[in-house]
């Protein structure tokens, strides 16, 4: 994702965030992009078993038999 940037890159961006949110700030705003990026990660994770189990719910009712489908939906000859 990063890898076209250079280390002169990195350390005009670093110096940027400590010029920005000085020194003391930095830990705190660290930590703060730490726990986002768990909660981003938790939250995809999540998504993804998600569309995992609808999909695995699909392909169960594609493997019924016909029987088992029409059971509900037909009446019967009377």
């Amino acid at each position: 994702m990063f890898s076209n940037i250079g280390s002169g890159e990195v350390v005009v961006v670093v110096l940027v965030i400590l010029f920005l949110f000085g020194g003391k700030k930095l830990p705190e705003l660290a930590r703060g992009l730490g726990e986002s990026s768990k909660e981003l990660k938790k939250v995809k994770t999540e998504i993804h078993h998600a569309l995992s189990d609808i999909k695995n719910d699909d392909d169960q009712e594609d493997k019924a038999s016909p029987e088992e489908k029409t059971k509900g939906g037909e009446t019967g000859n009377a």
